[in-house]
């Protein structure tokens, strides 16, 4: 079973039982070959709490980990010959036609196709899956 990989973030928002500030804790991981953004929240003022599980990372708490973890790139170290299989494995994760799957190619073999480390990782997993050689590094 492969490790699960994660990055959290913490942020505020206002409570919505008493309006006081609510600390947030968002976690985005992968696990179990999924990537899922999680949140706990809990209010000092009022002791308001919750969690909610699974979902996207929203943009903006995206960017949070980006700017603080910093980016992860995507590493394929396969032949050229392997561009067809990995133009597959991108056409299905992201729903895109082939010209943007010819645009990415053009990115991850060019080392330059980065995000958060959750979701560089999910990426070279099923690009190794799919018999490509790939890693995710920290830039």
């Amino acid at each position: 079973m492969e490790q699960t990989v994660l990055e959290s973030v913490r942020y505020f928002a206002e409570c919505q039982d008493c309006g006081a500030e609510l600390e947030c804790w968002g976690v985005q991981a992968l696990v179990g070959g999924r990537l899922r953004w999680d949140v706990e929240s809990a209010c000092s003022a009022c002791g308001f709490a919750v969690a909610v599980c699974g979902g996207d990372v929203p943009a903006e708490r995206r960017d949070q980990m980006l700017s603080e973890h910093g980016a992860a790139r995507l590493q394929v170290s396969s032949p050229p010959a392997k561009s067809v299989a990995i133009m597959r494995v991108l056409r299905a994760e992201f729903g895109i036609d082939l010209k943007n799957a010819k645009a990415v190619l053009r990115r991850v073999l060019d080392g330059d196709y980065s995000g958060t480390l959750p979701e560089m990782e999910h990426l070279a997993r099923t690009l190794r899956e799919a018999g490509i050689a790939a890693a995710a590094t920290r830039l």
